[in-house]
């Protein structure tokens, strides 16, 4: 983390989602535990004091006039659990420097991400109220869904593997039971589990499990959620959903649609999974190739495909609002799921470590040769991607609501000749502009329908990253911020 900060490039510096500063001439300024809970929550961050935030977002310093008491008191409120629940520092995560012609004494507080097991971070004796999160440059209060959602994943044993003791074996949906059982035998033939009966069969995959309250086998929230039906998998999971887009033609919003609460399919992950999945890979080209004297039809494109719909399925988090959304467009397709990255995004990149949200359900998709145990299932799609000429997979983290987005784009990557490049900007330049115009009218639309409303919740309509809005939304002439950074929000004026 120290790449965040530098004393060679302090000019440069603006305050960000990694950046805090803070004058602290009185003492430790009490905002400071705030943006120390919001750094642990999200990815680490410094805060630095001694150090007064200009209008123009440049930063000037005022220097500290007693740098080893502020030292001692920061050191005995962070230890003290009354004010914060968990200190992740070390000695050698503050360093203090000398800076400009006065020499001013200013002081650099590294502050880690915190582990998923230690999550949340609060203050003030307060798991509710006392929880933030990073949003920009600005520090929030955690809701209590946010805040819930951290504490599911403390533990080693996913909320998946949870028995539904009042849920009957003969409530689930045995069509795509059978559907299931037929792909794994295909695939495995010879497989021991072939010989089980259903019950027995769903309780060797996880789907199923014995009750300590009354003996019996019911369903666990895994097997709900994969071979249940709709109706019955909401009484447990209130905010389920699962939709696919196709928009595939501009002037028709949707070309396909299919969700899981229309009533007219089961509306479970598993028959999610394969109706979208041959949806998905309709349009991809296959190179004809023999193998054994038989066709293969199955490239990298489609396994990478197959990888980042199951990781979608596995890491989403089923209590989360918004659900499961996939978006095909021309160019492009875009997985999305709620929940926050549970390893980190970087982590999520580099592979090498496993950590599903949904222990039970991946190895459900395994036994089918579907997702990648060892942690290298996306590594691997990047570098599908890279193989292909594609451009590189983008993933993006959102909060409020914590939403995890993998963006599959089909566009080659750009020429490397001076002349192509140059043909190449001219033509993104107009692209871009138009795509900025069309997106500021969506804009407008938006606050016309919903009236005073928060970056997230645009960004979230238009398709953009919350930077990327809050950008457009300072464009717009009759758009009026409310409030600070935390709890800002906009309406168009003649909306007031």
């Amino acid at each position: 983390m120290r790449k965040e900060f530098d004393i060679s490039q302090f000019d440069k510096y603006r305050e960000d989602n990694r950046r805090e500063v803070k004058k602290a001439n009185g003492g430790l300024p009490v905002s400071l535990w705030d943006t120390y809970s919001s750094f642990a929550n999200c990815y680490g961050g410094v805060i630095i004091l001694g150090i007064k935030e200009e209008k123009d977002g440049s930063w000037r310093t005022t220097g500290l006039q007693n740098e080893s008491k502020l030292r001692k008191d920061f050191w005995d409120t962070i230890n003290n659990p009354k004010k914060v629940n968990l200190n992740l520092l070390t000695d050698d995560d503050i360093e203090t420097y000398t800076i400009g012609e006065r020499k001013d004494v200013i002081m650099v507080i590294y502050v880690p991400m915190a582990k998923r097991e230690q999550k949340p971070i609060y203050i003030n004796n307060d798991i509710f109220n006392g929880t933030f999160r990073r949003n920009y440059e600005g520090d929030y209060h955690c809701t209590r869904l946010q805040v819930k959602a951290m504490l599911r994943d403390q533990t080693e044993r996913t909320m998946d593997m949870e028995i539904l003791d009042k849920v009957s074996m003969e409530d689930l949906n045995y069509d795509t039971i059978h559907g299931y059982r037929n792909s794994h035998r295909t695939l495995k033939e010879g497989h021991p589990f072939e010989r089980l009966n259903d019950h027995e069969y769903l309780r060797s995959i996880g789907a199923a499990a014995v009750s300590e309250e009354d003996g019996k086998l019911h369903p666990t929230a895994a097997g709900m959620l994969m071979f249940g039906n709709e109706y019955d998998i909401v009484r447990h999971f209130p905010e389920y959903f699962l939709d696919y887009r196709e928009e595939m033609d501009s002037a028709i919003r949707w070309t396909d649609r299919l969700q899981s609460s229309s009533g007219e399919w089961s509306g479970n992950v598993c028959d999610f999974y394969f109706r979208v999945y041959n949806k998905i890979i309709k349009d991809i080209k296959v190179p004809f190739k023999m193998v054994g004297g038989e066709r293969v039809d199955d490239t990298p494109v489609h396994k990478a495909l197959r990888e980042a719909l199951a990781n979608c399925l596995i890491n989403a988090d089923y209590h989360g609002v918004r659900g499961v959304v996939i978006r095909k467009e021309t160019d492009k397709i875009i997985f999305a799921n709620p929940g926050y990255v549970r390893t980190g995004k970087k982590q999520m990149r580099l592979g090498g470590e496993s950590d599903p949200r949904n222990k039970s359900l991946m190895k459900m998709f395994n036994l089918i040769n579907i997702g990648e145990r060892a942690g290298s299932g996306v590594p691997n799609i990047f570098n599908v991607w890279n193989d292909e000429g594609f451009v590189e997979p983008e993933i993006e983290e959102r909060f409020e609501p914590d939403r995890t987005i993998l963006t599959l784009s089909f566009a080659k990557k750009q020429a490397k000749k001076t002349s192509d490049k140059k043909q190449a900007k001219k033509t993104s330049d107009k692209k871009q502009a138009k795509k900025t115009k069309e997106n500021i009218e969506m804009i407008k639309k938006y606050l016309e329908q919903h009236g005073e409303s928060k970056t997230n919740d645009i960004a979230e309509y238009i398709n953009l990253s919350p930077a990327r809005t809050r950008a457009l939304l300072k464009e717009i002439k009759e758009v009026q911020a409310m409030g600070g950074n935390s709890n800002r929000t906009y309406k168009l004026e003649n909306n007031m």
